[in-house]
C-alpha cells in the first residue's frame, strides 16, 4: 500500500505550496501536480497518478475540489479511483486511517463523500435559488439590467459560469477576495463587482 499525493491549482499563476505544506506531514511517496481547471478528468498529471497507483494505494488531497468541481465530475473521479482500487483520504474531511479493514475503511469514505458532495451541490442551488430571488425583486424594482457579463450565471460560456458560482460560494464563505482572485483567476475589480450584486 502508498499514499499518492495529488496537488491542483486553476492557473498558471497560483502555487502549490499551501497543498504541499498540508501533504508534507502525510508521508505520501509521490505527489502528481496539475496547473488545470478541475472541469474534468482529462488532466495530464492525474493520467499519470491514474496509471502508476495499484490496488490498494491510498490518494491523499488537501480538499475535495482539488478531485472535481461539482457532483457529477467528483462522481467520476471516485468510479475511476475506485476502479483502480484505491482509497482517497481528504485531509480536510475526517478519516478513517486508523480502520485496520480495508472493506469498512472503504465504506466509511465513500459514506462521508457522497454526504460532502450533497452538502456541496445543496449549497450551489442554494446560492442559485438566491441570486434568482435577487434578480426577481430586481427586475420589480426596474432596476434590473439584464445584459450579462462576462462572469454571471447568464455567461454563454460555460467554465465562466461555473466560475461565477465558485465564486458566489466563496464569498457565501467569507473568503477574502485576494485568495478568490488567486484561485480563480479572475480579477479583484470584477469580484468586488460580483460582491456587490449579492
Amino acid at each position: 500500500m502508498s499514499k499518492i499525493g495529488y496537488v491542483r491549482v486553476s492557473t498558471k499563476d497560483q502555487k502549490f505550496d499551501r497543498q504541499h505544506e498540508k501533504l508534507k506531514d502525510e508521508k505520501v511517496e509521490l505527489i502528481f501536480e496539475d496547473k488545470l481547471s478541475g472541469k474534468d478528468t482529462n488532466r495530464p498529471k492525474f493520467q499519470e497518478l491514474l496509471n502508476y497507483i495499484r490496488n490498494g494505494d491510498i490518494v491523499v488531497v488537501t480538499e475535495l475540489d482539488r478531485l472535481g468541481r461539482n457532483n457529477k465530475e467528483l462522481t467520476e473521479t471516485m468510479d475511476i479511483l475506485k476502479s483502480k482500487g484505491a482509497t482517497v483520504e481528504i485531509l480536510n474531511l475526517p478519516t478513517f486511517k486508523d480502520i485496520k479493514d480495508e472493506n469498512l475503511r472503504q465504506l466509511l469514505n465513500n459514506l462521508i463523500l457522497e454526504l460532502y458532495k450533497y452538502q456541496a451541490e445543496s449549497e450551489r442551488k442554494s446560492i442559485r435559488e438566491r441570486q434568482q430571488q435577487g434578480i426577481e425583486i430586481s427586475k420589480q424594482k426596474g432596476i434590473y439590467k439584464g445584459r450579462p457579463t462576462d462572469y454571471s450565471y447568464s455567461s454563454k460560456n460555460p467554465q465562466k459560469r461555473l466560475t461565477y458560482f465558485k465564486i458566489l460560494e466563496m464569498l457565501e464563505h467569507g473568503v477574502p477576495i485576494k485568495q478568490i482572485s488567486e484561485q480563480t483567476g479572475v480579477s479583484r475589480p470584477t469580484i468586488y463587482k460580483i460582491k456587490k450584486k449579492m
